[in-house]
C-alpha cells in the first residue's frame, strides 16, 4: 500500500481563497458594489457544486510555462522523451507502479476523459511516470499497465533512480519510502501541443468521484486541442456521499459465469466485508487469499462470527469482463458472496484507503475494526473473535 501527499496544502489555500472571495462578495453587497461579482444564485451550478466538492480537483492553472523535458524508457523498454509528443496535448501523470490506494483512480479517471473526448483523443497522448523509488524496472511498469489495462492506452516511463528523480524535482513531486509505504505526489499535469504546462491536478481518494474527475480532465483537456471539442456535461459536479454501514445496501452479486441474488449489507446483523478488484494479482497471490477466505466463511458458521462478503470495486476494474474472469480461475469455488460496488459509494462511505479492505461492522452499523492488505487466517480469526462478541 502506498500512500499520497499534497502539494504544499494547496487544496486547504484554495479553499481559503474561496471562503475569502465569498466574504469579500458578502462585504460588496453591504456596500452597493454587488456588481463586481454576480450572487451564487447566478453562477452557474456546475461551478458552484465543483468549487465546493471536496472530492473534486478543478485544476489550478500554470499559465503555460515550459514543461520541463526527459528522456526515459516506456513499458516496451523503448527510449521515449516528452520532446516527441510535440503537438499532442500530453496528460503527464505520476504513478506508483505497485500502488493499490489512489493511482487506479487517477488511471482510471484518465481513461474515462479519453472516452469523453471520443475521436479528438488521437490528439491526446497519456503518459505516466513512475513514482516509486523501489520499483523503477521496466517489468515493473509493464506489469502495472497490464493489470489495469493500459498497456496500448498510454506510455509509463520509469528510467535510474537519478533519471527519475530529476523529474520529480522539475515537476515538484514528492516520492519517498516512508515507514514501509510509498508516499508520493498524484499529480496529472495538462501539457499543450507547444509543450507547455496548463493545468495541474491531484487526485482525491475517492471512488464515486472518478467518472466526475475523468469528465473535468476531458474538458481541460479540450480546451488546447484543434477545435476545442465539446464535452457533453454527462455528469453533475454535485458531491457524491458514500452509503456508511449504518445505511441498508443491497448489491448485485457475481459469478464466473454471472450474477447470483443480492446481497444485503448495512444494520440489522454484523459483517466482515472485504473490499477487492482483479488488478490486486499484480501485487498479491490474489487467487490465494481469495480461497483461503473458504476456511474462514466455514469457521465463522461454526463459531457465529460475522458472515464475510467481498465486495469489487468496479469503478477501478480495467474491463467489464476483469472479475468474471478472476472468479472462473480460481482453484475452487468461494463459500461467500462476491458483490458489486458499482458505483464506489460503499467504498468511499465504509472509508476505504485502498485494496484488499476489512472493514467489520457491528449490528447497528458501527465500524468495529478495520484493515488495510490480507492478513494470515489465524491473525483474521483473532481480530474478529476480539471485536465480534455482541456485535
Amino acid at each position: 500500500m502506498d500512500r499520497w501527499r499534497s502539494r504544499v496544502g494547496r487544496r486547504v489555500m484554495a479553499m481559503a481563497l474561496v471562503v475569502a472571495a465569498a466574504a469579500a462578495l458578502f462585504v460588496g453587497v453591504l456596500s452597493g458594489r454587488s456588481r463586481l461579482a454576480p450572487p451564487p444564485s447566478a453562477r452557474p451550478p456546475a461551478l458552484s457544486a465543483l468549487a465546493t466538492n471536496p472530492d473534486l480537483d478543478p485544476g489550478t492553472a500554470l499559465g503555460g510555462r515550459p514543461a520541463p523535458g526527459f528522456r526515459l524508457v516506456n513499458q516496451f523498454g523503448h527510449p521515449a522523451s516528452l520532446h516527441q509528443w510535440r503537438g499532442r496535448v500530453v496528460v503527464l501523470a505520476f504513478v506508483d507502479d505497485r500502488c493499490t490506494t489512489i493511482c487506479p483512480l487517477t488511471t482510471m479517471s484518465l481513461l474515462d476523459a479519453v472516452h469523453l473526448l471520443g475521436p479528438a483523443a488521437s490528439a491526446v497522448q497519456l503518459v505516466g511516470v513512475v513514482a516509486n523509488p523501489e520499483a523503477l524496472s521496466v517489468s515493473d511498469v509493464a506489469s502495472f499497465s497490464a493489470a489495469h489495462g493500459l498497456t496500448t492506452s498510454w506510455q509509463f516511463l520509469t528510467g535510474s533512480l537519478s533519471q527519475v528523480r530529476r523529474v520529480w524535482s522539475a515537476y515538484g513531486i514528492y516520492a519517498a519510502i516512508v515507514d514501509g509505504h510509498v508516499d508520493h505526489t498524484p499529480a496529472v499535469y495538462i501539457i499543450n501541443r507547444q509543450g507547455r504546462e496548463e493545468t495541474l491536478f491531484e487526485t482525491q481518494m475517492a471512488y464515486a468521484s472518478i467518472a466526475q474527475q475523468g469528465q473535468i480532465l476531458a474538458r481541460a483537456i479540450a480546451r488546447w486541442l484543434p477545435g476545442t471539442p465539446k464535452v457533453p456535461a454527462r455528469l453533475s459536479y454535485r458531491y457524491v456521499g458514500g452509503t456508511a454501514p449504518t445505511t441498508p445496501a443491497a448489491l448485485p452479486t457475481a459469478t464466473a459465469t454471472g450474477g447470483g441474488p443480492p446481497v444485503i449489507l448495512g444494520p440489522g446483523q454484523s459483517h466482515l466485508v472485504m473490499f477487492f478488484a482483479s488488478w490486486l494479482t499484480q501485487t498479491t497471490p490474489l487467487a490465494e487469499e481469495l480461497t483461503a477466505l473458504n476456511t474462514y466463511a466455514a469457521v465463522a458458521g461454526a463459531h457465529g462470527w460475522p458472515a464475510l462478503t467481498a465486495v469489487d470495486e468496479a469503478p477501478t476494474e480495467p474491463g467489464p469482463t476483469a472479475l468474471a474472469t478472476l472468479l472462473g480461475r480460481l482453484g475452487a469455488p468461494l463459500s461467500y458472496p462476491v458483490a458489486v460496488d458499482a458505483t464506489g459509494r460503499l467504498a468511499d462511505g465504509y472509508g476505504v484507503q485502498g485494496l484488499p479492505w476489512f472493514v467489520l461492522t457491528s449490528r447497528t452499523g458501527r465500524v468495529l475494526w478495520h484493515h488495510s492488505g490480507f492478513l494470515p487466517l489465524a491473525q483474521l480469526e483473532a481480530r474478529v473473535a476480539r471485536y465480534a462478541p455482541g456485535a
